[in-house]
């Protein structure tokens, strides 16, 4: 991912699997001065039910910014929920439940819509940055022709509209910017380790983040807005 003069990479969600491979690769590659890596557990914490420390988060990177000079270049939001103590994906509409939809509006919606308001002002306003969110092909309404998994599906349609919406704010301040949701394809984690079926093709973290890489260093400010998936084909909204 060639860029016109060293610049920073944010890697939010580091401590997961997809997440922490994306950083990993970023380090490896070196075409950022520096490549920072944030979650819950980092030194520069986030949590997305505490917009406080999604701020403090932005102030902290804006801080490292001034002081070393490298400009936020890239912004990578790998976080997601599908599964946990709150609930399970539904098979049906009886298993609708507040609870399950709360949390997982909370982190695949609500919590990159908080990135958007807090990180987006330290992108800079001219030359190229990028900012990818980590989305789902089951979040494409068009494509949608199984059904169930409501709260998963709808938050990552959600969060596909909101990626589109900023991509557009974002295009005023700078027209070399790029902003566009990513499907990576269905990644060997936690989060999608009890729903493998034989059959079904799983990716190792290195192979998605190499391949989400790649797809980023080749779009140009025209597919900003757009749901992309892991060989770089556009996908229906």
């Amino acid at each position: 991912m060639s860029e016109s003069r060293p610049g920073l990479a944010v890697v939010v969600g580091a401590s997961g699997a997809l997440g922490a491979a994306l950083q990993v690769q970023l380090q490896q590659e070196g075409h950022y001065g520096r490549v920072l890596g944030l979650g819950r557990a980092s030194e520069i914490r986030i949590d997305y039910a505490e917009e406080a420390s999604i701020a403090a988060a932005a102030q902290a990177v804006a801080r490292i910014c001034a002081e070393s000079g490298l400009a936020l270049r890239l912004l990578l939001v790998a976080t997601g929920f599908l599964h946990g103590p709150q609930g399970q994906p539904e098979r049906g509409w009886r298993h609708l439940d507040a609870g399950y939809l709360q949390q997982v509006f909370l982190v695949n919606t609500l919590g990159p819509a908080l990135l958007v308001k807090h990180f987006f002002p330290l992108l800079p306003r001219q030359g190229r940055c990028v900012a990818g969110f980590v989305s789902a092909k089951v979040g494409s309404i068009g494509d949608n022709a199984l059904g169930g998994w409501y709260g998963y599906r709808a938050s990552k349609a959600a969060l596909n509209q909101l990626v589109k919406t900023a991509a557009i704010e974002l295009t005023r301040s700078n027209r070399d910017s790029i902003c566009v949701a990513l499907h990576p394809g269905t990644v060997d984690s936690p989060l999608s380790q009890p729903f493998v079926k034989t059959g079904l093709t799983v990716r190792p973290p290195q192979e998605a983040a190499s391949d989400l890489l790649a797809v980023l260093a080749g779009l140009a400010p025209t597919h900003t807005g757009a749901l992309l998936d892991y060989r770089g084909q556009l996908l229906p909204f």
